[in-house]
């Protein structure tokens, strides 16, 4: 299975750019850019990767990210995990950035998104993988940033899919962000939103941006079966989920495998995703190995983790009908 895996054409939706900076490479640009980090090697900066809820580890992301400041360390960044993505067959991917983690510490918008577009550009050239950027808010920010920093992407549009919200969900509810949102979607922009596993009022969140936002789709989202309504809203929009079993484990009691198990029985759209894969020790091929591991699932349901995956796409319909063709392709 972990062969037919490997070979397996993938999507990945549900991934964090600043969350895929390993730590040979932290220290590669802490040189560069003169920083000293805590710890003196490798093995001891992994070693300190410990946390066992969303805010633990928060707190060692964006302490992670004071190592980027220039264009290049940005292109650095995507294009590690560009090449990372080819190696395990992942053919297109949507890549949320978080601006705000920057322009908060003097980092400029228009270095990281034209560091992070580059890379996005050379990998479809030199590996042929594609990739769209998903531009996230940080929802324990203020709602008046967010919206600055969406009126500051506005020169950059053409190169954004789409919006996203992510970070310390406690007291920071999808409402929040209600005028942020019905901007964004004025301005063309798709729209995603983070509905973390396990946290407080979990399932009124997901009432929020389902039915008062309307977003296209939910990141993480598995709590939505406490609620029948609200799984019949999604089936009837054909709405996706991005889920990510490794890091489920890492910051809740479990991977939810067998809540990801229902979805799928239930129909609904669901996907799998590996989220900030340097934190959590497991890429899109670990994430799906873990969950076959846990569920026994068969070559046809991967393939179908897959199809969801492209079905759900922020792409246009015929390049989505030519990559479900290539995992038909694959199946048979």
């Amino acid at each position: 299975m972990k062969d037919f895996i490997a070979g397996l054409p993938k999507c990945e939706l549900h991934l964090h750019i600043e969350g895929t900076l390993e730590p040979e490479l932290k220290f590669e640009l802490a040189g560069r850019n003169g920083i000293e980090l805590p710890c003196s090697s490798v093995e001891e900066l992994r070693a300190a990767y410990t946390f066992d809820d969303l805010p633990s580890f928060l707190k060692i992301y964006y302490e992670g990210m004071q190592v980027l400041r220039t264009e290049p360390d940005f292109y650095d960044l995507a294009m590690a995990y560009l090449r990372k993505a080819a190696e395990q067959n992942v053919r297109y991917a949507e890549i949320f950035f978080d601006p705000q983690a920057h322009t908060s510490r003097g980092v400029p918008f228009d270095l990281v998104i034209r560091g992070l577009r580059r890379a996005l550009m050379d990998a479809e050239a030199q590996l042929g993988v594609r990739a769209q950027l998903i531009m996230c808010f940080l929802r324990d920010f203020q709602a008046e940033y967010a919206m600055a920093t969406l009126l500051e992407s506005l020169p950059y549009k053409e190169w954004i899919a789409g919006v996203g919200l992510d970070s310390d969900e406690k007291g920071n509810p999808p409402a929040k962000f209600a005028a942020v949102y019905d901007r964004a979607r004025q301005e063309g922009y798709l729209l995603t939103m983070h509905c973390d596993v396990d946290q407080d009022d979990a399932v009124e969140h997901i009432r929020q941006a389902v039915e008062d936002i309307g977003v296209n789709r939910i990141d993480h989202g598995v709590n939505i079966l406490e609620d029948q309504r609200l799984v019949e809203v999604v089936l009837e929009r054909g709405m996706g989920l991005t889920c990510c079993p490794i890091s489920n484990g890492y910051v809740t009691d479990s991977m939810k495998a067998e809540g990801i198990r229902k979805l799928m029985d239930l129909g609904v759209r669901v996907t799998v995703n590996s989220d900030d894969p340097a934190y959590f020790a497991g890429y899109v091929q670990e994430n799906l190995e873990a969950l076959q591991d846990a569920l026994q699932l068969s070559r046809e349901e991967l393939a179908q983790l897959e199809r969801n995956a492209f079905e759900i796409t922020w792409l246009p319909r015929h390049v989505k009908d030519a990559y479900l063709a290539e995992v038909d392709a694959y199946l048979s």
